[in-house]
């Protein structure tokens, strides 16, 4: 199992510590100067970087689902969608708001990686 894991992160879809977003002022950063689109509940926001790896960063509350469960599930979703399109944005911060009452599953991953593909034009 460890192979696996390592096998993932040297193959470059993995998504460890360079690749997410994590300090309150990079969120801060995105939500105030990120250009931002709206579809389908989703809201995204971007902003290009000069050089480095593509960084995700999720935004989801309680409002978005009552159970951590399904908050769980609805963050394996985007991670998921990002580590598949992540070699076709660059050096990209993103961060991810689904709508609320969002349901995690393969029809989730599929309209996430529709967006992040539309980012990259």
């Amino acid at each position: 199992m460890l192979g696996t894991f390592k096998q993932l992160q040297q193959s470059g879809y993995g998504l460890g510590a360079k690749k997410r977003l994590a300090r309150k002022a990079d969120f801060e950063r995105l939500l105030r100067e990120g250009s931002r689109k709206s579809r389908s509940g989703y809201t995204l926001f971007f902003l290009a970087r000069a050089e480095g790896p593509p960084r995700l960063g999720i935004l989801i509350s309680r409002k978005h689902a009552a159970k951590a469960t399904v908050r769980n599930g609805i963050k394996r979703c985007i991670r998921e969608a990002f580590r598949m399109e992540q070699a076709a944005l660059g050096a990209l911060d993103l961060l991810v708001r689904p709508p609320y009452g969002a349901r995690p599953g393969a029809a989730m991953r599929a309209r996430l990686r529709e967006f992040f593909s539309g980012l990259r034009q």
